[in-house]
C-alpha cells in the first residue's frame, strides 16, 4: 500500500467571501447546538439570534455559542433586521409551518436552510419549495452527507474518471442511532432519517436514478418503543446504463445493547471500470472524532491502493457545508447545487422506497414526477 495523505483531493466545502450575512436560528436540538453552531463558529460565519419552542434551551444554548439575542418565539427572531438568512432545525412535520411564516419576510430574509427530511413526504416537500421560490428565497436542504470528507473525496474521484465508469455502488450501515423523540409521533426509523443520507449520496455522486426495489422490515429493539415498518432497509438502485446501487441500512445491528458485543460502522465502496474506490464513515463513533476514510486503487497508478487521509469529522464539521453553499449561492447570484428543487428528487426516491417495500415491485422515479 502506498501512503497519500496530501493528494490534491476536493474534500472541502468552497467558503463564501462575504461571512457576515446574519443567521437566524430556529431551533435549539442537537443538531443546532452540538453541529451546525459548532461549525459555523469555526468557519467564522455569524449566527446573530436564535429561538426554540423551550425559550431557556434557546438561551441556554446562545450563551454557550455566543449568540447575541435568544427570542421567545420564532415569529419575534424573524422581526430582527440583523437576521440575512435563517436555518430551520425543527421536527419535520412543524417544518412547513415554519417555513410558511418566514416567507412573510421575502426580501429582508434572502436565504432559508432546511433540515432533511423536507417535510414529512413529497408533497410537503414540493410545497415548501414552491413558498420559497415564490417568495424569492434560496432553498438549501441540509443533506450534509454530501459534505462528508470521503463521500466528497470520491466525488472529486468520478469527476476525474479515476474510476472509469461506475459499475457498482455500495453502502453497508450497522449502527444503532440515537432516535429522536418526535420519530414515535410520526412512526419513522430508517428510510426518512439515515436512508434518506444513503439515498442523497448515490444522487450526489451518479445521478437520479431509473427505479427503485426496496425491501423493509421492525427493528425489534425500536419495535418494543413504538410501531414502525422501517427498521432494516434494503434496497437496489436501477440505472438505465447499467449502473447497479445498493444499501443495506441496518439499525438493529444485533442485540449490542442487550449484551451481545457491538460491531458497528459504516462502510461504502464504488467498483468502476478502471478503479475501486472504498472508505468508511467515522460517524457511528461520535462523540469521538473519527475521521471517515477513502481507499482506491486505479489502472492510472496499478498495484498501489492510495490512502487520502484528513483531520476533519462529519459530526459537526461538515455542517460548515450546507451553510457555505447557501451563502456562496448569494454572494454569486446562483442556484445552489443541493437547492430544493434538486432535493424533491431525494424525496421522491425515499418515497419510491416506501412504496416498493409496501407493494413488492420495483417503483420508477417517473410515478413522481
Amino acid at each position: 500500500m502506498q501512503n497519500a495523505t496530501q493528494l490534491e483531493l476536493d474534500y472541502l466545502p468552497q467558503l463564501p467571501q462575504d461571512k457576515s450575512p446574519g443567521i437566524g436560528c430556529i431551533g435549539a436540538g442537537f443538531i443546532m447546538a452540538d453541529c451546525h453552531l459548532v461549525a459555523y463558529r469555526q468557519a467564522g460565519f455569524n449566527p446573530v439570534a436564535i429561538a426554540s419552542r423551550t425559550p431557556q434551551r434557546a438561551q441556554e444554548v446562545a450563551t454557550r455559542h455566543g449568540v447575541p439575542r435568544a427570542y421567545q418565539t420564532y415569529r419575534e427572531l424573524l422581526e430582527d433586521p440583523s437576521v440575512d438568512v435563517v436555518d430551520i432545525a425543527v421536527p419535520p412535520d412543524v417544518q412547513l409551518s415554519v417555513v410558511q411564516e418566514v416567507v412573510h419576510h421575502g426580501g429582508r430574509i434572502r436565504g432559508v436552510l432546511a433540515q432533511k427530511p423536507l417535510g414529512v413526504d413529497y408533497t410537503q416537500a414540493k410545497e415548501i419549495v414552491r413558498l420559497c421560490r415564490e417568495a424569492g428565497m434560496t432553498l438549501v436542504v441540509n443533506q450534509n452527507m454530501r459534505y462528508d470528507q470521503s463521500i466528497r473525496a470520491c466525488k472529486t474521484l468520478l469527476n476525474r474518471g479515476v474510476l472509469g465508469e461506475p459499475v457498482l455502488a455500495t453502502i453497508d450501515m450497522r449502527a444503532i442511532p440515537h432516535w429522536m423523540p418526535w420519530q414515535q409521533r410520526l412512526g419513522w426509523v430508517t428510510l426518512r432519517i439515515m436512508s434518506i443520507h444513503h439515498l442523497d449520496t448515490f444522487r450526489y455522486w451518479f445521478g437520479t436514478p431509473d427505479r427503485v426495489f426496496a425491501s423493509i422490515r421492525p427493528d425489534p429493539r425500536t419495535a418494543k418503543k413504538f410501531e414502525h415498518q422501517d427498521g432494516v432497509c434494503l434496497y437496489i438502485l436501477e440505472y438505465e446504463n447499467g449502473l447497479r446501487c445498493s444499501s443495506w441500512d441496518d439499525v438493529w445491528s444485533g442485540p449490542a445493547l442487550e449484551g451481545a458485543a457491538p460491531d458497528h460502522r459504516i462502510l461504502w465502496r464504488v467498483e468502476g471500470t478502471e478503479g475501486v474506490a472504498k472508505g468508511t464513515i467515522g460517524w457511528p463513533r461520535y462523540p469521538a472524532r473519527e475521521p471517515s476514510t477513502l481507499d482506491y486503487t486505479t489502472t492510472q497508478q496499478p498495484g498501489y491502493w492510495l490512502q487520502p487521509r484528513w483531520s476533519e469529522v462529519w459530526f459537526p464539521d461538515a455542517f460548515v457545508g450546507p451553510m457555505a453553499q447557501l451563502l456562496c449561492a448569494l454572494e454569486n447570484h446562483e442556484t445552489p447545487e443541493m437547492c430544493g428543487e434538486d432535493n424533491l428528487q431525494t424525496m421522491a426516491l425515499v418515497e419510491a422506497c416506501y412504496r416498493s417495500a409496501r407493494e413488492h415491485r420495483a417503483v420508477s422515479l417517473a410515478e413522481f414526477s
